[in-house]
């Protein structure tokens, strides 16, 4: 599988932790390994207002997620010198997006991280130990992949690289703030909207998230579809 093709200029991501619904990995198997977050868990709000949301008509939108406004940094970022110095160290100085969500490895165990967005860069830092985990240049994201239902999953597609799974309970919020962010670029973002869709959790694992409305929330699946040798 050719994974890593040259990248190209696309448009495309609370103080608490993101709750969820019932969360199924049906392989354990690879990826990085760290804290093991309970896999039951229950949905929770999505936060925009109707003007607002850049991709209208298909999502399935709780009433209480309508009628709220963005506040973008939710972590105060310039009063956290660790993360100003992994900024200024990359020459980004405005920050769009700042929350703590949700990243699931390869082997579907779930880290907390930092998630930054900034007008150039998707940043991934561990608030455990301060450091810098990964950073994606807006330029290399292709798309940004959601079911059509109020959980809070969203991937993040990069070719050249792999990809990101995570969640959070303002997800329409970072995709708009990614949508905004990449605006005037040669190509259009792409947000695709399925209830099952497909990810490079590593360059040659490729999984499925499947989404179910089950009586009193959303069933999600995760599924290993390919390994490569």
């Amino acid at each position: 599988m050719d994974r890593y093709r040259p990248n190209r200029r696309v448009q495309i991501e609370e103080s608490e932790p993101p709750k969820y619904d019932d969360v199924e990995d049906e392989d354990q198997d690879g990826g990085d390994d760290d804290e093991d977050n309970s896999n039951r868990l229950r949905p929770s709000e999505n936060n925009v207002t109707e003007d607002q949301e850049p991709f209208m008509g298909i999502k399935v939108r709780r009433k209480a997620s309508l009628h709220r406004d963005y506040k973008g940094d939710y972590l105060d970022v310039a009063s956290h010198p660790y993360l100003m110095k992994i900024l200024q160290k990359q020459g980004d100085k405005q920050v769009l997006f700042a929350d703590k969500i949700l990243k699931f490895t390869g082997s579907g165990k779930m880290k907390r991280r930092i998630l930054l967005i900034t007008d150039f860069a998707i940043y991934l830092v561990d608030p455990e130990t301060d450091a810098l985990k990964r950073r994606i240049a807006l330029a290399a994201v292709e798309k940004m992949c959601l079911s059509e239902l109020s959980d809070n999953f969203f991937a993040i597609i990069i070719p050249s690289e792999y990809d990101l799974l995570m969640a959070s309970t303002r997800k329409t919020e970072i995709v708009t703030v990614l949508v905004q962010a990449t605006k005037g670029a040669s190509e259009e973002l792409e947000v695709a909207f399925s209830n099952s869709f497909e990810y490079h959790a590593a360059a040659e694992l490729v999984k499925e998230v499947v989404f179910e409305e089950v009586e009193g929330g959303i069933k999600t699946r995760i599924l290993t579809k390919s390994e490569s040798a």
